[in-house]
């Protein structure tokens, strides 16, 4: 996008209660996008045979992926559940294992889930106003526990890249599910 100066600097309106801009990038998934990544695949069926619902969408800029830039955008992950787990984004480890992240939580509330290659895992709760740090060599998704849309602002270095493809096939160590109408994390019976 021509009207950002990543050499000179640029000012950028997103709107902080929806995490939306004129000026980014859009990209939505839908439930159908991530048949494997929820646990309980007849619910996922079950929910798929009437309608596919939209999970959660990220805006971004179309920044340049070159080391010293910093890419960020808002990620909106609507409320629901598959099963008795609720809805998260896929997830990702950076292709440049030792990026770090930093998220900000502009409205809503859920999980940030996280685990390392040698299956260490963290969940720190998301909470309005607060950041979450996301370690270097992390991979990270972001859960809903609220009945509102979870909207979050995040930044990372510009040349990390995305690596989906791990956590598409071998999923999360942890789960975030809804029991007597809390949200637990509990162990991926899966892995």
């Amino acid at each position: 996008m021509n009207q950002f100066d990543w050499d000179r600097g640029f000012p950028l309106d997103f709107d902080l209660e929806t995490g939306r801009s004129e000026a980014a990038q859009t990209t939505k998934r839908y439930l159908s996008q991530m048949q494997g990544m929820f646990f309980d695949s007849d619910a996922v069926k079950e929910i798929l045979e009437k309608e596919d619902p939209l999970i959660y969408e990220f805006y971004e800029l179309g920044y340049p992926e070159r080391p010293g830039d910093l890419a960020f955008g808002t990620t909106i992950l609507y409320p629901g559940r598959v099963g008795d787990e609720y809805y998260m984004t896929k997830g990702h480890f950076h292709t440049r294992l030792e990026t770090s992240e930093v998220y900000y939580t502009l409205s809503g509330e859920g999980y940030m889930v996280m685990e390392n290659p040698e299956g260490n895992t963290i969940e720190i709760p998301l909470k309005k106003n607060e950041a979450v740090y996301v370690p270097r060599r992390y991979a990270h998704r972001t859960v809903n526990t609220g009945n509102q849309p979870l909207v979050l602002f995040f930044v990372f270095d510009a040349d990390a890249g995305h690596n989906y493809g791990t956590i598409e096939t071998k999923g999360y160590h942890k789960m975030v599910v809804e029991r007597d109408g809390k949200p637990v994390v509990i162990d991926n019976l899966k892995w």
